[in-house]
């Protein structure tokens, strides 16, 4: 019995030896494992929050598009894009009040938002769409060294057919009938046979002596 009393106690001193050695290590090991179990936990609660309020920021600035009162929309979207300029909802915001600010010839406005997107959206698709439609007011304004920027960018591949299409039409604009008819190449076979878009590269083809 007392052998087996003391193979105990060198167990127990074996432990204690060891405990000192490694005791702080391990606990702080566990509470930095505690710690970051529970700022994911706060980080999943903020994120919920964020999404939340966003949400209800967002269905505020959908409601003011019936209002017709561009100013009203610019400063619901510049709530959303403010204080929730992480969420999705942000970059869509900013597309719809883009969209009225065009409508309201408020271009300055309308590409600052859409610049807003191509450098906060988390979403690609978002980026794409965001990227064409300034290229298209780029265009308007005749500034058709940064629209084509734009337009070569990298972008998915969806957008390859309105890409080239507007492609076509800043060349066009440029004087440059060739490049623009094989950009109007590109785009009618980049777009959906049983797409009606397509008729209207197709008139745009003809326009420039371009046949299928």
């Amino acid at each position: 019995m007392a052998a087996l009393d003391l193979q105990e106690q060198e167990q127990i001193d074996a432990l204690k030896a060891w405990w000192k050695d490694n005791g702080t290590k391990l606990l702080a090991m566990l509470l930095a494992a505690t710690f970051v179990f529970g700022g994911w936990r706060a980080w999943q609660y903020y994120q919920h929050k964020q999404s939340g309020e966003a949400v209800t920021l967002y269905t505020e600035l959908v409601n003011q598009l019936a209002s017709n009162d561009a100013q009203r929309v610019n400063d619901a979207a510049a709530a959303v894009m403010d204080k929730y300029a992480s969420t999705s909802y942000a970059s869509r915001a900013a597309l719809l009040a883009a969209q009225v600010n065009e409508q309201g010839k408020d271009a300055a406005r309308a590409k600052t938002q859409l610049q807003w997107v191509i450098d906060h959206a988390g979403e690609a698709g978002l980026k794409d769409v965001a990227r064409l439609r300034l290229a298209a007011v780029l265009l308007d304004e005749n500034n058709h060294a940064d629209a084509l920027k734009l337009l070569e960018a990298g972008h998915s591949a969806s957008f390859d057919g309105l890409y080239a299409d507007l492609k076509g039409d800043v060349l066009g604009a440029q004087g440059k009938p060739v490049e623009a008819k094989a950009a109007y190449r590109l785009a009618y076979d980049k777009t959906d046979a049983k797409n009606m878009y397509r008729n209207l590269i197709q008139m745009k083809m003809d326009a420039i002596g371009e046949t299928k």
